[in-house]
């Protein structure tokens, strides 16, 4: 029971990779706040965890509404008492568009659920961990973070701000007992694509070669192992980095 106790908010947590991470943490002790913008799915994701003889509510939250996420870390406080671990994980795909084709309201709308929202959620947060001088947080970024054909141009400036962001946070709350890292996953089995409308014939052309090098998709599960590493007094000496989880995509 690695985070035996441990109160853990996950963003988008009602499928993919977001589930497998508030599954695994309820698994190993830890009072789950699942967090989605699709409750009836997010209270899905409780029952199996409670029927599992976990502990976890559901919250409604549109990350990219400031208010949710005044609500859902409130939430967590007032159910739990506390926070102990933030993961970042809700996000959207774009559709490939290079930057000649980029429309301003889509741009804006991806960087205000990829990028904003992680800002925001660890703004709300960090005074609980200063107060307690410990805590971690959990931002999922993606191998379009790290380079730049994984996906469109908003997709992959946004995934980039988060490393950043992860980066500086780390940096900057280190002595304070608190861990930020991101995780950039692969090409995994969720539903990330549903959020994909009408892609760009030339930005997937581009990118196509690339995407064939992939020597698997991952598991939700697999990812969820690597945030559970991150959360947990294992990780302890990690902090302020990226761990690529991608099955050696990203290594050609």
């Amino acid at each position: 029971m690695r985070l035996q106790d441990k109160v853990a908010v996950v963003t988008g947590a009602a499928s993919g990779m977001g589930k497998a991470i508030a599954a695994l943490y309820a698994k190993e002790g830890a009072k789950v706040i699942v967090s989605d913008i699709n409750l009836e799915a997010a209270n899905a994701t409780v029952e199996e965890i409670t029927a599992s003889g976990g502990t976890a509510i559901a919250v409604k939250a549109n990350v990219a509404d400031e208010a949710d996420i005044q609500n859902l870390i409130d939430t967590a406080v007032n159910t739990y008492r506390t926070v102990d671990i933030l993961v970042n994980n809700a996000g959207i795909m774009d559709n490939f568009e290079p930057a000649g084709e980029v429309e301003d309201d889509k741009w804006e709308r991806i960087f205000a659920i990829n990028t904003t929202s992680v800002m925001r959620a660890t703004r709300k947060v960090l005074p609980i961990l200063l107060e307690k001088q410990n805590g971690v947080i959990i931002n999922v970024a993606s191998a379009g973070g790290l380079n730049g054909a994984r996906a469109g141009a908003a997709y992959t400036a946004s995934k980039h701000a988060v490393v950043g962001f992860t980066k500086n946070t780390g940096f900057m709350y280190a002595p304070h007992g608190i861990r930020c890292n991101a995780i950039a996953p692969g090409a995994v089995e969720t539903n990330i694509s549903s959020s994909m409308t009408s892609i760009s014939p030339y930005g997937i052309s581009r990118t196509q070669p690339g995407l064939a090098l992939n020597p698997r998709t991952g598991k939700p599960e697999e990812v969820a192992q690597v945030a559970l590493f991150l959360a947990s007094d294992e990780g302890s000496f990690v902090n302020g980095t990226v761990i690529t989880a991608d099955g050696g995509w990203t290594s050609y």
